[in-house]
């Protein structure tokens, strides 16, 4: 039987336009993975995450946060924090069925805590053509047309399940060092997706990245965008970046990301964007600091960054 949606946030129930909902991630206390001992351990994320006035966060890596539903309801109650969305990692242009089978099997465990536990969206982050760690190439950099089509095919089907069997929405991640990257790939995903099947988590930081405008994105299709990322870059480390051809893997280290407002795109910019679509949206803070220098260093940035944010436009808020 098909699973309703999940509604949006509650807009505002005073008659005022409805209003964006401000989270964080695990991301901004330097998670990239389920385990690794550079990283933030999970208790204390979600202790700092609260701290820091935050309400709705992602589950990030799965396994990172502890996968029995009943644990982690009782671990996000105590802390008053709500689950916005889970995060899968998906290679739909691939055509290997064990790599396939991996990623379906991520899916429907990730959905399924996602849905337990409240959730209402899965963020789909598409592969690398250069390992996101050691930043050798795995691939070529540009599909063919056969597999753009496996692609599209991939997404589209990733949105019916999510719907049908969980009330999920897909929300797309254009990403660094993937085969969608740039604002010409963007518009070709969006192009050869289904709408009513894949919207964008559209992340500033990494639209940036691949030269891509947010704000474009908002105001030349307003209806495929369903969930945020919010983050900068670093304009100067971007052109060495660029300059040298850098990995992903290599910027991130040389610290690409930077913390609100001192990088790009403007995101008092962006939120005034967002403002005009007059609809509730989760938009996440991620400022990837993976391995962090010290577990002292994401609180006062996220809480500093949450502050700055909601200070923009004229209706956020954390709730």
């Amino acid at each position: 039987m098909t699973k309703p949606l999940r509604s949006a946030p509650e807009s505002a129930q005073d008659g005022t336009a409805a209003p964006l909902f401000i989270g964080t991630a695990p991301d901004s206390w330097g998670v990239w993975f389920p385990d690794d001992a550079q990283q933030t351990p999970w208790s204390r994320f979600l202790d700092e995450a609260a701290e820091a006035g935050y309400h709705y966060i992602e589950l990030g890596p799965y396994g990172y946060l502890p996968t029995d539903p009943e644990k982690l309801k009782a671990e996000l109650a105590s802390r008053d924090l709500v689950v916005s969305a889970g995060t899968v990692f998906t290679g739909f242009h691939r055509t290997d069925p064990a790599e396939r089978d991996a990623v379906w099997k991520q899916v429907h465990e990730v959905a399924e805590l996602t849905a337990a536990v409240g959730g209402e969206h899965i963020v789909v982050i598409p592969a690398m053509w250069r390992d996101d760690v050691s930043g050798e190439a795995v691939e070529n950099e540009h599909l063919t047309e056969d597999q753009w089509q496996n692609l599209f095919d991939g997404h589209n089907e990733l949105g019916r399940v999510l719907q049908e069997q969980y009330g999920l929405k897909q929300q797309f991640h254009s990403h660094a060092d993937s085969h969608v990257c740039t604002q010409q790939q963007i518009e070709r995903f969006l192009q050869g997706t289904d709408p009513e099947l894949v919207t964008l988590c559209l992340d500033t930081g990494h639209a940036e990245y691949g030269g891509a405008s947010s704000a474009k994105i908002i105001r030349e299709h307003p209806e495929r965008v369903g969930y945020l990322h919010l983050k900068q870059i670093d304009p100067k480390v971007m052109e060495t970046v660029r300059q040298n051809d850098l990995t992903w893997a290599a910027a991130n280290k040389a610290g690409v990301m930077v913390e609100p407002p001192g990088g790009l795109p403007d995101l008092a910019g962006v939120i005034d964007e967002l403002e005009k679509l007059d609809r509730s949206l989760y938009c996440i803070v991620e400022q990837d600091m993976y391995p962090v220098a010290s577990f002292d260093v994401p609180l006062p940035i996220a809480t500093r960054t949450r502050r700055y944010l909601c200070g923009c436009g004229s209706r956020t808020r954390i709730r």
